[in-house]
């Protein structure tokens, strides 16, 4: 099992971070999730012969979220709040 650290944008309460940990969980080969609203990232728990860190990405954009390739500081995606 590899592990990967994927910054998150545009999350804003607790159902934003359900919804990234549904749509990475639903990734084949993805085992462990944690996704952390404060730090706004996800930790990936993946086997790199089922799955990539591309397509967990894809799942986050998917959910209607972005990622944050460089790690600088979050920009805003224009999402508010999955519950809106």
């Amino acid at each position: 099992m590899q592990t990967e650290l994927i910054k998150v944008t545009g999350m804003t309460c607790g159902g934003c971070v359900g919804k990234v940990t549904k749509a990475l969980k639903a990734v084949y080969g993805v085992g462990d999730v944690t996704v952390s609203l404060a730090a706004g990232e996800a930790t990936v728990q993946y086997d790199q012969r089922l799955t990539s860190p591309e397509q967990m990405k894809s799942a986050v954009k998917g959910a209607g979220y972005g990622v944050d390739a460089t790690n600088a500081a979050h920009r805003d995606t224009g999402k508010r709040c999955c519950c809106s």
